[in-house]
């Protein structure tokens, strides 16, 4: 293989590596239960509401896509991922958190070139979720 070919092959396969390592370093179990903790973020994608979280003690979490039923469940770190456990069909959601300026952002596993989440809203506020017997 020519030179130039194997720079080229060798620039396309670090591309996804790079803008990740843009992202900075993950956030591993205690910076992010450091930075989560006692708050309700709202998540963004591409500038829409995507849903909300509110963060308890003990890794426990309340979700909602918006507009809908709130879900109890736990996350713990696998590697450099928090994984979400929220006991449905949908399996585990792990997701690589990094604390920006802008905000909480979070990539899908397997995604990193998708469109991340960002946190625009952090509340101190519980999640409403009528008739959710959450008891702190």
């Amino acid at each position: 293989m020519a030179l130039p070919h194997l720079m080229t092959a060798l620039a396309i396969a670090l591309v996804p590596s790079l803008a990740f390592a843009a992202d900075g370093k993950p956030l591993d179990a205690a910076g992010f239960d450091a930075r989560t903790v006692g708050k309700t973020i709202t998540y963004f994608s591409g500038g829409e509401p995507y849903g909300v979280e509110q963060y308890l003690p003990g890794q426990r979490v309340i979700w909602a896509f918006t507009e809908s039923e709130c879900k109890e469940g736990r996350w713990f770190q696998a590697g450099e991922f928090i994984c979400f456990d929220y006991r449905d069909n949908n399996g585990l959601q792990c997701w690589t958190f990094f604390d920006r300026p802008e905000g909480l952002m979070a990539r899908f596993q397997g995604s990193p070139e998708s469109e991340p989440l960002i946190s625009l809203q952090e509340s101190d506020k519980p999640l409403s979720c009528p008739g959710l017997n959450v008891g702190v």
